[in-house]
């Protein structure tokens, strides 16, 4: 045997083996040598659903968003949102990660200034789907029960929409 050949024989193995233990298994082996299936995990952001059934590397270079994916956004609670704080200047709105950014306002016969950041975080039309964070000018903090009773206003409105279109 040549040296050439021998040189490629020992790169070629050292590949393959390089290869072969990159390689996993879903299995995991116990002292004992015998194989136990590993517990399930429970997956609950949509995201990462999508990334563990397309769970190849080459996934990265394409385009594997779906088209037909739906904003998981109650619409009721955003418009709602819009509404009762139409007196705050929207500086960002984005649909698809349901966060609404405003800038400094002054609520109609109130004296102090707000700005609000207002995230809508499920599709459900319930409380817990809406979460506000309020600061007042200069950077003061707000009253919990001020944040309450926006956050009641939104539902209470969002409520009324949702009736208004099952009347239709």
């Amino acid at each position: 045997m040549t040296l050439a050949k021998s040189v490629r024989l020992a790169l070629c193995s050292g590949l393959i083996v390089t290869l072969a233990a990159c390689g996993g298994s879903k299995d995991a082996a116990d002292e004992t040598g015998r194989r136990q299936a590993k517990p399930e995990q429970r997956i609950t952001n949509a995201e990462d659903r999508r990334a563990a059934a397309n769970g190849s590397i080459f996934n990265l270079f394409g385009n594997s968003i779906d088209p037909s994916t739906t904003v998981e956004v109650n619409k009721y609670i955003w418009q709602a949102s819009l509404e009762v704080l139409n007196f705050l200047p929207i500086e960002t709105v984005d649909p698809f990660t349901g966060v609404i950014v405003t800038g400094y306002g002054h609520p109609p016969g109130g004296g102090r200034a707000y700005r609000a950041t207002i995230y809508v975080q499920d599709p459900a039309l319930e409380a817990r789907s809406l979460k506000i964070a309020m600061q007042g000018q200069g950077g003061s903090a707000v009253a919990p029960e001020t944040i309450r009773a926006v956050e009641d206003a939104i539902l209470t409105r969002a409520r009324q929409l949702r009736i208004r279109d099952s009347k239709l």
